[in-house]
């Protein structure tokens, strides 16, 4: 079996799981062999009528897709803010709409008062590290990133360490910030806000149900990290939302003494909010 026949029985094969997925069969076909292979986009292209080893294993990664099992577990890897992360099965993979959350804390990381010290940003629920290393990448900030997860955590470190921010960046086990300490510039968090009852997708439905769902409503987790916040005396907090829960937030914020501004994804849905705390001595 030639390289561009396997090619076209894998667009056969996993063809349904696109549609559901709403991925392109001929791009995913192709990622799938480039893993399966190790090798480039033009390596394929320039060896179409190649005869293709072990076309057996190829057709197993095919499988996997076509049994809604994501595409960044099959290979190990997703893109984010520019950058190739190391993903796996049990962490939640990174969404595109992530990276206004990382523009919206640099924006306030950026216009914080100069002074000799760099500033302190905590992350709730860092998962694959995404979030704290584009920071640690692009601001002088320390950062202390919790999870409750041990496979999170553990990958979160591989990633700081493959782009050199290790460093930087303070790893704890824990919920919240129960066993993290000191005055927070930052509190940023991309938590679970998906509501119990909300019906996900197959491939949503592989990633880690802790990850994804906060609670009944779904703003649960949110409402409890905007009272650490305001209890920890946080200048700052930035966090990703449900697209239907604006109204119940920004009672929480008024209420916990937080001046908000929401922000909306490219799809044009209430995504997130960056907020001030008016108590705080600046």
């Amino acid at each position: 079996m030639t390289v561009n026949d396997a090619l076209k029985a894998a667009v056969s094969q996993i063809a349904p799981a696109c549609e559901i997925s709403g991925a392109n069969p001929a791009r995913v076909a192709k990622a799938l062999l480039m893993q399966h292979l190790g090798v480039k986009i033009e390596w394929i292209f320039l060896n179409l009528n190649r005869e293709l080893e072990d076309a057996d294993g190829y057709f197993t990664l095919a499988k996997r897709f076509a049994n809604h099992e994501p595409l960044e577990y099959i290979t190990g890897e997703a893109g984010f803010y520019g950058l190739s992360f190391n993903v796996k099965k049990g962490v939640l993979i990174p969404r595109p709409e992530t990276e206004i959350l990382v523009e919206r804390s640099l924006e306030v990381l950026s216009n914080l008062p100069a002074r000799n010290e760099p500033p302190l940003v905590a992350e709730i629920g860092v998962g694959s590290g995404i979030i704290s290393i584009c920071l640690a990448l692009n601001s002088n900030a320390k950062i202390i990133a919790s999870d409750i997860s041990d496979d999170a955590l553990n990958l979160a470190r591989q990633n700081a360490a493959k782009f050199g921010v290790e460093d930087r960046i303070e790893f704890i086990k824990c919920a919240y910030l129960d066993q993290i300490y000191g005055q927070f510039d930052l509190l940023v968090s991309n938590p679970p806000y998906i509501a119990q009852d909300y019906r996900l997708d197959k491939f949503v439905l592989n990633e880690p149900h802790e990850a994804l769902f906060g609670g009944a409503a779904g703003d649960e987790i949110l409402k409890n990290i905007i009272l650490i916040a305001k209890n920890r005396g946080v200048k700052y907090l930035a966090c990703e939302m449900g697209y239907d829960q604006k109204a119940s937030l920004e009672s929480v914020l008024e209420l916990s003494g937080f001046e908000a501004e929401f922000y909306r994804d490219l799809a044009g849905f209430d995504r997130g909010f960056v907020a001030r705390n008016i108590f705080t001595n600046f």
